[in-house]
């Protein structure tokens, strides 16, 4: 199902906020929208209308839920500030976090590009709701979901060696990433 446009200037606060604290919070251009992985606020893990959730890959996925189920136990809920994003998102992110940050190399701390992002191949989420991160953070690694970036507290992908080894270190931030260069 094809999403019309009609949220995008609250669509861009939520996602901004996602991505960095302080990134510019302008809406993204006509041509970005739902269908690219913009996401409206309250948007769960088991939302599959939106390609952000819909898109992302399917382990990654699956530990989400199982995580997220867990959790909503013990009132602890997982909101999609950002999942899997088209390039040309991905790269609006980009510009706007140097406009914001007043270079490449300080966005980039904050912002990876379209060819190196997980967002792009859905391998990576960005999660809000109350307590989220703070409940993986704790038992995040019993599902193979890990916080990469020690600067994106909210910023997780999954890694199958944590189920057996706890999560790896994080990075500072994605320049200190192999991945990104």
């Amino acid at each position: 199902m094809r999403r019309t446009r009609p949220f995008i200037a609250a669509l861009a606060v939520v996602t901004a906020s996602a991505v960095a604290p302080a990134i510019a919070t302008a809406a993204p251009t006509a041509a970005i929208g739902v269908e690219d992985g913009v996401v409206p606020a309250g948007v769960s893990v088991f939302d599959d209308s939106y390609p952000a959730v819909s898109r992302l890959d399917g382990t990654l996925l699956t530990a989400l839920r199982s995580a997220a189920v867990v959790a909503r136990t013990g009132g602890v809920t997982f909101v999609v500030n950002s999942g899997w994003r088209s390039r040309a998102y991905q790269q609006y992110l980009l510009d706007q976090a140097v406009i914001t940050y007043g270079s490449l190399p300080e966005a980039r701390r904050w912002v990876a590009t379209p060819a190196t992002s997980p967002h792009v191949s859905g391998k990576a989420i960005d999660l809000g709701g109350t307590g989220a991160a703070d409940w993986l953070d704790r038992f995040g690694a019993t599902y193979g979901l890990c916080q990469i970036y020690q600067n994106e507290p909210w910023h997780f992908e999954f890694r199958a060696q944590a189920t057996m080894r706890g999560c790896p270190p994080s990075y500072p931030d994605p320049t200190h990433d192999p991945r990104m260069r």
